[in-house]
């Protein structure tokens, strides 16, 4: 499967309607979309997408044999071999796709964090430790070719 930004937007909305129904959150409808760009821009320091991975993966490739077209890099084993190596430095954890650059609590807090401070949300109402426990169970079974 193929992750990029939509990917972190549809995340980003999939964790907004869990939050709503859950009735941990009141935000403005006409709100939403801009609540839903706000947290995917504030998840992409949490995850890496696919194309960040391919970026990185050509930018060691361009490092070591300079500059070369980018549809012949991503053909080469070294790109490959890059590729898998960043990959790997994420010990594997993924959630669809999507590549966990900080463990999976630190990224619930960040949410939790962010709820509570954008200016979108009007209120919430939960612990702080159930919230962030609700949003892991949550980020954890996302799946967006179950939406």
């Amino acid at each position: 499967m193929r992750t990029d930004f939509e990917t972190l937007k549809t995340l980003a909305s999939y964790i907004i309607n869990h939050l709503k129904e859950a009735e941990f959150v009141i935000f403005p409808a006409d709100a939403r979309a801009d609540l839903i760009d706000s947290l995917a821009t504030e998840l992409g320091v949490c995850f890496s997408t696919d194309e960040d991975i391919k970026q990185q993966a050509i930018e060691e490739v361009e490092e070591k044999f300079g500059e070369v077209e980018a549809e012949d890099i991503t053909e080469t084993e070294m790109f490959n071999h890059a590729r898998k190596e960043i990959i790997k430095s994420f010990q594997g954890e993924s959630i669809a796709g999507l590549y966990l650059v900080e463990s999976l609590n630190h990224v619930a807090n960040r949410v939790r964090n962010f709820l509570l401070s954008s200016e979108h949300v009007e209120d919430v109402f939960s612990t702080d430790e159930d919230l962030v426990l609700f949003l892991i169970d949550r980020i954890r079974g996302f799946n967006p070719r179950n939406l």
